[in-house]
C-alpha cells in the first residue's frame, strides 16, 4: 500500500488519480503481447512490456486530450477500455491455452499469491512482497531525489518549466 501511496499523492494533487486505474487495467496489453513475443509468461521481460505500454497508455491519453475535443477524464475513458478490451480479446482469442485466462484476468486471484515464494538471503518470502518492496525502494528513491522538483510541478508547472525543471519529464517520471 505503501508502494502505491506516495506517488498516488501526487497524483491526487495534479488531479489525474483515475490515470493510475487507467495504467494498471492497460499494462496487460503490454503482458499479453510480450508473452506472445517471448513464449514464456516467468520472462522479467513481460514486467518491461508492462511499464511501456503503460507509458504509451499516458501518452495517448495525452494526445486525445491535446486535441481538444475532450477533457483528461474523458480521454483517460476513451483511451483506457480500448486498450484493455484488445488485451482480453486477444487473450480469449489466441491465449486459449495458456494460464493467461480471461477470468483470472478479469476478476484476479488474491489468494493463491502467497503460495507464490521466493528464498532470498535464506528468507522463505512472498514473491509478491518480494516485487512490491523493491517497487517501493524505488519510489522512494524516485521522490527522495526529486521531490522539490515534484513539488513544484505539480502546484506550479508553468514555474517550473520557467526554472528549467522540464515537468513534462518530471510527468512522466512519476507515470
Amino acid at each position: 500500500a505503501v508502494a502505491c501511496a506516495l506517488p498516488g499523492v501526487f497524483l491526487v494533487l495534479r488531479g489525474m488519480a483515475m490515470i493510475s486505474d487507467a495504467i494498471s487495467h492497460t499494462v496487460l496489453l503490454g503482458i499479453v503481447l510480450g508473452y506472445f513475443l517471448l513464449g514464456d509468461l516467468h520472462s522479467p521481460w513481460l514486467l518491461v512490456a508492462a511499464a511501456l505500454t503503460g507509458v504509451f497508455t499516458v501518452s495517448l491519453i495525452e494526445l486525445v486530450q491535446r486535441t481538444g475535443l475532450v477533457k483528461q477524464d474523458a480521454a483517460i475513458g476513451l483511451v483506457f477500455p480500448a486498450l484493455f478490451s484488445v488485451a482480453v480479446i486477444l487473450i480469449s482469442r489466441f491465449a486459449r491455452g495458456v494460464h493467461l485466462d480471461a477470468d483470472a484476468v478479469l476478476l484476479g486471484e488474491l489468494a493463491f499469491a502467497p503460495f507464490d515464494r521466493l528464498e532470498i538471503f535464506g528468507l522463505d518470502l512472498p514473491r509478491a512482497l518480494v516485487v512490491m518492496g523493491v517497487l517501493l525502494l524505488v519510489n522512494v528513491t524516485f521522490i527522495v531525489l526529486f521531490y522539490k522538483e515534484l513539488k513544484l510541478s505539480t502546484f506550479d508547472a508553468g514555474l517550473a518549466a520557467a526554472l528549467g525543471f522540464m515537468p513534462g519529464l518530471l510527468h512522466y517520471g512519476l507515470m
